[in-house]
C-alpha cells in the first residue's frame, strides 16, 4: 500500500543513484537574479542612469585611440585573414607546404607577441581592457593553429585519396545529414571562405572542422533566458562590497560563461555541439576536473597537442606534464602582461596541479579525492589571485603608506 515502509536511501545519499540536481541549479539562478534585481533598483533610485550607450558609441567612433583594447581586438583581423589566404595558396599549390608552415608559424607567434607588446608599451591599457584583449588574442591563437592543421589533414587526405586516416572525421569528404535545413555539407577547398572562416572564429569551440553539426531553428525563448542570465549575472561590482568569497565569484563566472554566454553564442549560430563542460563538480580526480570542466580547451588539447605526442612516442605521463605546462605559460601570460608584472604564481600555481593529481589519483578516491579537488578549488584560486592583489598594490601604491 502507498503508506506502508519501504527500503530507500535518501534523496542526498550517494546510495540513492539520484543524479537530477535541476532545481537547486534554478535556485541558484532565481537568487542570483533576484539579490542583482535589488541592486539595480537601488542604483536607479539612488543615482539614476549613469552611462548613456549612445554617448558612448559616439565618444568611441570620434576618438577611437582612447578605446586602445577595442582597437587592439579589431586589428586581430588582419591575423584571421592572413590565415586564410595562407590556406587558399596552399589549396591551390601556388606555395609549397613548407613556405605555407612557415607563413602560418609566424602568424600564430605574431598573434602572442604583438598584443603583449602593444600592452606593455602603450599605457593607456587599463588591466580589464588588457586581460579582455589578450584572452581574444589567445582564443584567436588556438583557433587558428586548429584551422591550420585540420586544412592540412585535409589536403593530405586529398593527395592520398583513398587512404583512410584516423583524422578524417575533421575533414568529411562524403555528404552526411546533420539535421540542418539551412546548411549543405562542403568539401575541401570549398570551405575557404570568408564567411566559413568567420563563422568558426565566432563559434563557441576551439577546434575547426569542415561541417559543423547544427541545430535546426533558433529556440527565441532559449536565447532570452541565456541573454537573461548573461546580463543580470555578469553584474558583479558589488561583490568586493559585500565581500562575496572569491570561490562564489569563480562558481558564478563558470555558469555565467560556460552555459549562459556559450549557449547563447551557439543558439545564435545554430551551433549543435553544446558540450562546453561535463559533471566536472563529481571529480574525484584532478585529472578528472581539467579534462571535464572546460570542454573546448579539453578537446583542443587532445587534438592538437596531446594525441600528436604520444603518436610521436612520448609516454602518457611527459605528455600530460607537457600539456599542463602550456597551459601554465597562457595562464601566466593572460595575468602578468596586463598587470605588467611577472611573479609566475600563475604558473606555478598551474604546475603545482602536477603532483597534486599524481598525490590525489595514488592516496584518495571516492568522497576523499572530490573533497581534495574541491579544497584546491576553494583554497588554491584565492591564494593566487591575494599575491598578485598583494604585489599589485605594492608596486602601485606601496610609497603611500
Amino acid at each position: 500500500k502507498s503508506g506502508n515502509h519501504l527500503i530507500i536511501e535518501s534523496l542526498l545519499s550517494s546510495a540513492s543513484g539520484y543524479s537530477n540536481y535541476r532545481g537547486i541549479l534554478n535556485w541558484c539562478v532565481v537568487m542570483l537574479v533576484l539579490s542583482n534585481a535589488r541592486l539595480f533598483l537601488e542604483n536607479i533610485i539612488k543615482y539614476g542612469i549613469l552611462v548613456d550607450p549612445i554617448q558612448v558609441v559616439s565618444l568611441f567612433l570620434k576618438d577611437p585611440y582612447s578605446w586602445p583594447a577595442a582597437c587592439l581586438i579589431i586589428v586581430s583581423n588582419v591575423f584571421i585573414l592572413a590565415a586564410l589566404y595562407t590556406e587558399r595558396r596552399l589549396a591551390v599549390g601556388t606555395i609549397s607546404e613548407t613556405t605555407g608552415m612557415i607563413l602560418h608559424l609566424f602568424n600564430l607567434t605574431s598573434l602572442l607577441i604583438f598584443p603583449s607588446a602593444s600592452i606593455l608599451t602603450v599605457t593607456s591599457i587599463t588591466p580589464v581592457g588588457g586581460v579582455l584583449s589578450l584572452g581574444t588574442y589567445t582564443v584567436l591563437f588556438l583557433k587558428l593553429y586548429s584551422y591550420m592543421d585540420s586544412n592540412k589533414w585535409c589536403r593530405e587526405i586529398r593527395h592520398a585519396k583513398a587512404k583512410r586516416m584516423t583524422r578524417s572525421y575533421s575533414c568529411p569528404i562524403v555528404a552526411q545529414s546533420n539535421g540542418s535545413a539551412i546548411n549543405t555539407n562542403v568539401s575541401y577547398p570549398g570551405n575557404l571562405t570568408h564567411r566559413d572562416m568567420y563563422y568558426f572564429i565566432f563559434a563557441p569551440t576551439l577546434c575547426y572542422q569542415l561541417n559543423f553539426p547544427r541545430s535546426p531553428r533558433i529556440r527565441k525563448r532559449f536565447l532570452i533566458r541565456r541573454l537573461f542570465e548573461m546580463v543580470r549575472g555578469n553584474d558583479q561590482k558589488h561583490c568586493p562590497k559585500i565581500l562575496v568569497p572569491n570561490h562564489l565569484i569563480w562558481l558564478i563566472f563558470f555558469y555565467w560563461f560556460f552555459h549562459s554566454s556559450l549557449n547563447f553564442v551557439a543558439e545564435l549560430l545554430q551551433f549543435g555541439d553544446r558540450e562546453f563542460y561535463r559533471d566536472w563538480w563529481n571529480s574525484e580526480t584532478v585529472t578528472y576536473f581539467w579534462a571535464n570542466w572546460n570542454i573546448p580547451v579539453h578537446k583542443w588539447c587532445l587534438r592538437h597537442f596531446y594525441k600528436p605526442m604520444l603518436r610521436k612516442g612520448v609516454n602518457k605521463f611527459l605528455a600530460q606534464t607537457a600539456v599542463f605546462l602550456a597551459s601554465a605559460f597562457f595562464h601566466e601570460y593572460l595575468v602578468s602582461v596586463p598587470l605588467k608584472m611577472f611573479r609566475l604564481w600563475a604558473f606555478m600555481g598551474m604546475m603545482a596541479q602536477v603532483p597534486l593529481a599524481w598525490f590525489v589519483s595514488r592516496f584518495l578516491n571516492g568522497n576523499y579525492g572530490n573533497a581534495a579537488v574541491w579544497m584546491s578549488l576553494i583554497i588554491g584560486q584565492p591564494i593566487a589571485v591575494l599575491m598578485y592583489v598583494h604585489d599589485y598594490y605594492v608596486i602601485h601604491y606601496g610609497s603611500t603608506t
